[in-house]
C-alpha cells in the first residue's frame, strides 16, 4: 500500500492517541481583525502609509497570538492533558459526551462548582470525565470539545490499555 498523507495521519492519530487544539470560532478571529482599522486610525495623523502597516502588523499578531495561545486536548501514554493540566487516566471514570441542550446544561446550571473546567465558546460539545481518586477534592473534568465523541473514546482507550497487562 502507497503512504499517503491520510494513511500517514490516521497511523499517528492511532499511535499517538488524540490531540484537539481549541482555537477560536471564524466569528472571534473576525471580530479581533477589528484590530486593524482601529491601531490604523490612531496612527492616521503620522503618516498614512505607517498607519496601514502599523494596522496590517497588529491585526496578523493578534490573530496569531488567539491561536497560538489555545490549549490543546490531549490523550496519550495514559495520561489527559487539557491546557496546562493532567490526570493519569486510572484516576478517571467513563467519560459522558454532552452536545446541544445537554451541552448547555453542564456548562450552565449542571456545572459542579468543584469540577475542572476547560470550557470554550462558541464550541458545543462538551465532555465530563469523572475522578475515581478519593483523595482528589476535584469531582470531574469538563472540557469542551468540537469531537467529543472522539475524546471519550480516546480517554476510553486509554484506560483500557493502561489495565491491559503488557507482554
Amino acid at each position: 500500500m502507497q503512504k499517503t498523507a491520510r494513511s500517514t495521519r490516521a497511523a499517528n492519530a492511532r499511535a499517538h492517541g488524540y490531540r484537539e487544539r481549541l482555537g477560536p470560532s471564524l466569528w472571534i478571529l473576525v471580530a479581533a481583525a477589528v484590530a486593524a482599522p482601529m491601531a490604523a486610525l490612531v496612527f492616521t495623523p503620522v503618516d498614512a502609509t505607517t498607519a496601514l502597516l502599523i494596522g496590517a502588523v497588529v491585526g496578523v499578531l493578534v490573530i496569531v497570538l488567539l491561536v497560538a495561545a489555545a490549549p490543546v486536548v490531549a490523550v496519550r501514554d495514559a495520561e489527559l492533558r487539557a491546557g496546562p493540566a493532567h490526570i493519569d487516566v486510572r484516576h478517571l471514570g467513563d467519560p459522558e459526551v454532552h452536545v446541544g441542550d445537554d451541552a448547555r446544561h453542564a456548562r450552565g446550571a449542571g456545572l459542579d462548582p468543584r469540577s475542572w473546567h476547560l470550557i470554550r465558546g462558541g464550541i458545543d460539545g462538551i465532555v465530563v470525565i469523572p475522578l475515581t481518586d478519593p483523595d482528589d477534592p476535584t469531582t470531574a473534568w469538563v472540557i469542551s470539545s468540537r469531537t467529543p465523541d472522539r475524546l471519550a473514546a480516546a480517554v476510553r482507550r486509554a484506560q483500557a490499555t493502561r489495565s491491559t497487562p503488557s507482554r
